[in-house]
């Protein structure tokens, strides 16, 4: 396989296949770690998800908008990768409005159909993230990393 030629289809399928992540952010120098419910929009360099305002995730990403994200794939072999796949996305995250905002909020519901009441709260947060490098892991020896504009040259 050629990894060069595949990778940037092989981590929309990834995105499009895990529906969930781990969230790591960082606050008054202490790491945090929570499991979000992702939504990949314009392929692969954005991702979405909603949380409370209350929660230590949406207070660092107020505080500090770099984030990483860890997608884990072991079930994915698509394109004969090997088990184990893991996929971290990381960029800076913002929070975009809910109210004007339907394609996001709409794609995130019809991933994500369980989280329609809680998208309804006052208090819930709607966050981008937008992507600038993905770390992609194929096993101990085998990580490389790609920024956005090297996957749109692909």
């Amino acid at each position: 396989m050629k990894k060069e030629l595949n990778i940037k289809d092989h981590i929309a399928d990834m995105l499009q296949n895990c529906r969930f992540a781990v969230l790591a952010t960082e606050g008054k120098g202490q790491p945090h770690a929570s499991l979000i419910a992702i939504t990949p929009i314009e392929g692969f360099k954005s991702l979405i998800f909603a949380t409370y305002r209350n929660t230590t995730k949406y207070r660092n990403i107020s505080q500090n908008s770099k984030v990483a994200v860890l997608i884990e794939g072991k079930d994915l072999n698509r394109f004969t990768l090997q088990e184990g796949f893991v996929l971290t996305a990381f960029g800076n995250a913002d929070e975009i409005s809910l109210t004007g905002n339907d394609t996001a909020l709409c794609a995130h519901i019809a991933r994500h159909p369980d989280l329609a009441s809680f998208m309804k709260s006052t208090d819930c947060a709607l966050i981008q993230i937008i992507v600038a490098s993905y770390q992609v892991v194929n096993g101990t020896e085998d990580v490389n990393w790609y920024s956005i504009q090297e996957l749109d040259e692909i």
